[in-house]
């Protein structure tokens, strides 16, 4: 295979930067540029159509700022980001189409269970809708040493 595009999104935990670590070896050894996206989830309607937000409505600011700190550790990986809002499954199927990526690397928390069915699992659904490869980094897999050549020093 030879990618020209890989999509990376990233939640800003630290199975999203084992993803982008991946990313960026394969990057590296194919000559790739990396789509860095965080996608923004809107607020959940419930019951009698009041609005659920968890948590605070998150600043725009801070959400740009902390996608800008989502870097390659490789400075030799082009890269851009991306800041969108939506479904992330559906967004992010909709997303490599467009941009004709030619493979995604995520993380995927593991959940199994009650948690799964409550919260969903991103990464499966991405997996089943992608019209392209997807690589998929689980909570529990250490980065290598060395992914493709490159040392997870290197990246």
């Amino acid at each position: 295979m030879n990618a020209k595009k890989i999509l990376v999104p990233t939640d800003f935990s630290t199975i999203g930067d084992a993803a982008l670590c991946y990313a960026a070896a394969l990057a590296r050894d194919m000559g790739a540029r990396l789509l860095i996206v965080h996608v923004e989830e809107p607020p959940l309607a419930y019951g009698g159509g009041e609005m659920y937000y968890g948590a605070p409505d998150p600043n725009q600011q801070d959400l740009e700022k902390m996608l800008a700190s989502v870097v390659p550790g490789d400075k030799q990986v082009p890269y851009e980001h991306r800041l969108i809002a939506g479904d992330p499954s559906t967004v992010l199927v909709r997303l490599a189409d467009d941009e004709e990526v030619d493979m995604i690397v995520m993380g995927t928390h593991g959940r199994t269970g009650l948690t799964r069915l409550l919260m969903g699992s991103v990464a499966e659904a991405v997996v089943r809708r992608a019209n392209c490869p997807v690589l998929t980094v689980k909570s529990d897999t250490k980065t290598p040493a060395t992914v493709g050549g490159v040392s997870d020093g290197d990246v």
